[in-house]
């Protein structure tokens, strides 16, 4: 046999070895979980189940990661939790933008608004999280949800310090409702939590009207109170600024959100057609990201023209304390989540 023949026998021996010693390794490596199959909603348990949404369902009792890779599957979670993991993504992208442009500083001018956007980023990952890991069991279900309500708590007195300490007028805070508005807030937002907790863990389908009293009421009040700032303002000042239109925007959006979100509409009048897409909830997700974006760019005009006088106009301290008060409500709300989350896995343990 010559040289070359002989050599190109011994490159494609090596090359066989080579693809054989692959081969073994592809098969050590842990393998990518097949996708989830979608169900219908018969096929789930009732606890997972949604009003006029029949199909769309993934299974309960997979491995983590199976829910984790659903993100780039199509079930009838997908656009949950994609409009708000983009959401929190423009958000952070929009404020690191608005803090290189506006050589934000770091000083108790800036808390309320470092602390309002740290409240968005928390309630729209939490939603997200909730809505992707949540079909992993009923316990899970709970889980995630009530940390979802932590969220909702946290954003809700993240406005308020916003609204507060940029966006309000002082014949407002001059008042009875501007003197109790801080605790007040903060009081409404783990009631909200709270309230939210117990309506999940203690009603079951077919749900009552008494569990949507105990959602919408204390998260009703706390947006009025939260909101108060803004209304005062809009109803006192001739609507020739950029921000006031954004406000009153920021308003309209979250009305339209309210509704979809207590209203299972349009799948009400056509069972089953909405499943993927187009679904109640996922318009209210639509609605409720076009209020924050809405209101992210009012406040951040409102900082731009307060910032030099916050300090001044409320003290050092009185920031700080709001900022502290942040605090505390996250722990309580995480507390409470964390108490629910207990007192529903002893319910389920006596299910079984």
């Amino acid at each position: 046999m010559s040289s070359g023949a002989s050599g190109w026998v011994s490159t494609l021996t090596l090359s066989i070895k080579q693809l054989a010693g692959i081969k073994r390794l592809s098969h050590s490596l842990p393998s990518l979980p097949s996708p989830l199959p979608t169900l219908i909603a018969s096929d789930v348990p009732i606890l997972f189940r949604e009003p006029y949404i029949l199909s769309g369902y993934r299974p309960v009792g997979q491995p983590w990661c199976c829910y984790v890779l659903s993100l780039f599957q199509q079930h009838n979670e997908s656009l949950n939790v994609w409009t708000h993991l983009l959401a929190a993504l423009a958000v952070l992208l929009r404020f690191w933008f608005f803090a290189a442009s506006s050589d934000l500083n770091p000083d108790a001018s800036s808390l309320p608004l470092c602390l309002y956007i740290l409240s968005a980023l928390i309630y729209l990952s939490f939603s997200a999280a909730a809505h992707l890991l949540q079909s992993h069991s009923e316990l899970a279900h709970y889980s995630f949800f009530f940390l979802d309500y932590v969220g909702v708590a946290t954003y809700q007195y993240g406005c308020a310090l916003a609204h507060y300490f940029y966006s309000s007028e002082e014949p407002w805070r001059q008042s009875l409702v501007g003197v109790l508005f801080l605790p007040g807030a903060a009081l409404l937002g783990w009631l909200s939590c709270t309230s939210c907790c117990f309506a999940k863990l203690h009603y079951r389908r077919p749900y009552p009207f008494r569990r949507k009293l105990f959602q919408m009421v204390p998260t009703s009040l706390a947006y009025l109170l939260v909101i108060s700032p803004v209304a005062y303002r809009l109803a006192t000042r001739a609507w020739d600024e950029t921000e006031l239109v954004l406000h009153a925007l920021q308003m309209v959006f979250f009305m339209k959100a309210a509704f979809f979100f207590s209203c299972p509409v349009p799948e009400l009048f056509c069972p089953g057609r909405c499943d993927i897409v187009g679904h109640g909830h996922q318009i209210f997700h639509l609605f409720l990201v076009m209020c924050t974006m809405c209101q992210m760019e009012a406040v951040c005009t409102d900082f731009l023209t307060q910032q030099r006088f916050v300090v001044q106009v409320h003290g050092e301290w009185t920031i700080l304390l709001a900022g502290g008060s942040f605090v505390v409500l996250v722990l309580c709300s995480i507390l409470t989540a964390g108490l629910m989350r207990r007192r529903a896995q002893r319910q389920l343990q006596k299910q079984e």
